[in-house]
């Protein structure tokens, strides 16, 4: 499936001039058929897992409880 420019920065979250940037200096394959770039999207599709591993990651990080300080208790 082909994106557009457009949809493939939505798909990727990511701003139009930043996708083109790298359209440009080869880091996204993508094929220019005269008027538009399309991004062939299977190309993403370990980014977007790997996206998902490191968000789930985040959230239990955040989730996790703060550990009691031991300091706290001591009164010298």
């Amino acid at each position: 499936m082909y994106l557009t420019l457009t949809e493939t920065a939505e798909f990727l979250d990511l701003p139009e001039e930043y996708v083109l940037k790298m359209i440009r200096v080869n880091k996204i394959r993508a094929v220019y058929d005269g008027e538009q770039y399309l991004v062939n999207k299977n190309q993403f599709s370990t980014h977007v897992e790997q996206m998902e591993k490191y968000r789930e990651m985040i959230q239990d990080y955040l989730n996790e409880p703060i550990p009691e300080d031991p300091d706290v208790k001591d009164e010298d």
